[in-house]
């Protein structure tokens, strides 16, 4: 057997009674994030602009989109992926070399459990399968370091859930991430320098063609089978040597994934925590600041801080913001939250945030730089006009070496992402539906979806300023 045949075969075999009692739950907890995350990007730019290409090109089909209308399957994971993937707050995955956000691999298994007919079972296993897939791959074949886009990897997890969910067989599976992982090596350039709509849509993009390589797989198209170790193949001319053995592989990785509390990139999140937590300490206001010293790990700053990735002082658009940390550093003391207002555009192009992200200075250290992605290292030292400097430093992050994010908290930031677009009856049976998504069809759960974002959930009668879920006002 090829790689690639091994990699189907635990594919295909996954079940659901190999999901331990925590993987159902994280899992649950992860499509609520995500749903959350897309319900509240509607009104996106670039998630526009996808929408009414669909509207003028696509007449119809067996899956649906958020917030309602019948596409082909792939079509669906673009959108409903593009409206995940927006605000750039689903949940991620740190490894040493490679960073992702496994939920991106939510709206291809959707479409494809959707279209088979499938449960809600069906869709915690296909998932977890590709959640699995991307994060070993992470692991054990980041590409960052030659130059690729974490989309990459991806390719193989899609190719891989989505299999599961159609209920292929090892053969056609086999193919079909074959065929993927050969057309679907993107460039890192998309996520470097002046950032572009397209690091929000890359994935999506990434998700729609595996979904439609997967189908003619389906159909009996062939791919290449050596596509790992083969003549210049994925480890000969991106990845280099490794192994996992997939006859071995569990189906736990999602549980080592972490929710972001704040919309930022992920390795900016402690500096934000820090930096927050000055502010409520001391109660300083942003015109006290003299200057902002941020210490972090390598990565952090190779991605968001000013290294290799190109510069992080000039912040034009919401991608570049949500990629600069010294922006996000200058947003939470500002405005005492890092969420998806501070990247709407009138707010990034205020003189308050571009002054004061000047005088942040981001640097890696060796100490910090050794500890990821077992911690999430920062120090923030704040220097006040009056000569005083106040310093923070955070190592712990919920869910990556602390205790996980709980259905009540992930559900509260639900609500907040969606408030204005569902109402409150609307968000109980969205929210139960999830909660019991082994015991519901996926029809159930996309006939939810389909009146999300209509005109009539208005901002004066949304979740956020109505009772909440568990009773609270």
């Amino acid at each position: 057997m090829t790689e690639v045949e091994r990699l189907a075969e635990f594919a295909v075999r996954a079940s659901y009674d190999e999901l331990s009692g925590e993987v159902r739950d994280q899992l649950k907890i992860r499509v609520l994030d995500s749903l959350g995350c897309a319900i509240g990007a509607m009104d996106g730019e670039p998630v526009q602009i996808v929408r009414r290409q669909l509207d003028e090109f696509d007449r119809g089909g067996a899956c649906t989109l958020i917030g309602g209308g019948q596409v082909a399957p792939d079509r669906a994971t673009f959108y409903n992926g593009a409206l995940v993937r927006y605000f750039d707050q689903n949940d991620s995955y740190l490894a040493k070399g490679e960073s992702c956000h496994p939920s991106d691999n939510l709206s291809a298994v959707l479409a494809a459990t959707e279209y088979a007919n499938g449960s809600g079972r069906d869709l915690l296993v296909a998932l977890a399968v590709a959640y699995q897939v991307q994060c070993r791959l992470s692991d054990e074949a980041p590409v960052r370091a030659a130059g690729f886009d974490h989309t990459t990897q991806g390719a193989y997890a899609v190719a891989a859930g989505v299999s599961r969910a159609l209920v292929l067989d090892a053969a056609a599976a086999a193919n079909a991430i074959a065929i993927s992982g050969t057309a679907f090596n993107a460039l890192r350039v998309t996520r470097t320098g002046a950032l572009s709509h397209w690091k929000g849509l890359a994935y999506p993009n990434t998700a729609a063609g595996c979904v439609r390589v997967v189908f003619l797989a389906r159909r009996g198209i062939t791919g290449p089978l050596e596509v790992f170790e083969g003549n210049k193949g994925f480890i000969d001319a991106i990845a280099g040597p490794f192994h996992i053995d997939w006859s071995s592989e569990d189906l736990e990785r999602v549980t080592r994934t972490v929710i972001k509390r704040h919309n930022a990139e992920i390795h900016a999140q402690t500096a934000i925590d820090a930096a927050l937590e000055l502010k409520r300490q001391h109660r300083f206001s942003a015109a006290d600041v003299d200057r902002i010293n941020v210490e972090t790990f390598d990565v952090a700053y190779k991605i968001i801080g000013g290294g290799e990735e190109g510069d992080k002082s000039i912040v034009c658009t919401k991608e570049d913001a949500d990629h600069s940390l010294p922006y996000l550093i200058a947003a939470a003391i500002l405005d005492n939250e890092v969420l998806p207002a501070q990247f709407a555009p009138d707010r990034i192009q205020r003189a308050d945030v571009q002054q004061l992200l000047c005088r942040v200075a981001v640097r890696p250290t060796p100490e910090y730089s050794q500890r990821f992605p077992d911690e999430m290292p920062a120090r923030v030292a704040v220097t006040l006009k009056d000569g005083r400097t106040l310093s923070r430093e955070i190592r712990e992050y919920p869910g990556l070496n602390g205790p996980r994010l709980t259905w009540k908290q992930v559900l509260r930031k639900f609500e907040q992402l969606s408030s204005g677009r569902v109402e409150v009856e609307q968000c109980r049976n969205l929210t139960e539906a999830v909660r019991n998504l082994e015991s519901i069809s996926v029809s159930d759960l996309t006939a939810l979806l389909v009146t999300v974002g209509r005109a009539d959930a208005s901002p004066t009668r949304g979740v956020a300023s109505r009772t909440t879920h568990d009773g609270r006002q």
